[in-house]
């Protein structure tokens, strides 16, 4: 995966689209001036509201996935010490994973079974 794209003087499209945002431009607007697809503003904006929520601890998600208890009940002891919800906890985790491309990296163990 590719790091930040510098975007007109900001040090990403995702800051370039929250910064002309607040300006009061419309999405639209935003994807003229940068030169993406309105779709692409929209998952920017998105994303950066699920990490800006997700380290506050008031996730305001664009979309919900669903955890197994136990798997949420295991996270408990690294959320509480981070001095974060489980769900908190394993919504960064996997938006790093993914941001880093480390799938493979997670699911090879090694064992050639699936789920």
């Amino acid at each position: 995966m590719s790091g930040p794209k510098p975007t007109l003087g900001y040090p990403s499209r995702t800051a370039a689209v929250l910064a002309l945002l607040g300006e009061g431009k419309t999405k639209a607007e935003i994807a003229r001036k940068i030169g993406i697809k309105l779709d692409t503003v929209s998952a920017l904006e998105c994303s950066a509201r699920r990490w800006n929520g997700a380290r506050t601890g008031n996730p305001d998600v664009c979309r919900s996935i669903l955890l197994p208890l136990g798997v949420l009940q295991r996270l408990a002891p690294a959320a509480r010490a981070s001095g974060l919800r489980r769900e908190t906890l394993a919504a960064l985790i996997i938006e790093k994973v993914a941001e880093d491309s480390l799938v493979d990296a997670v699911l090879d163990d090694g064992d050639s079974h699936a789920c």
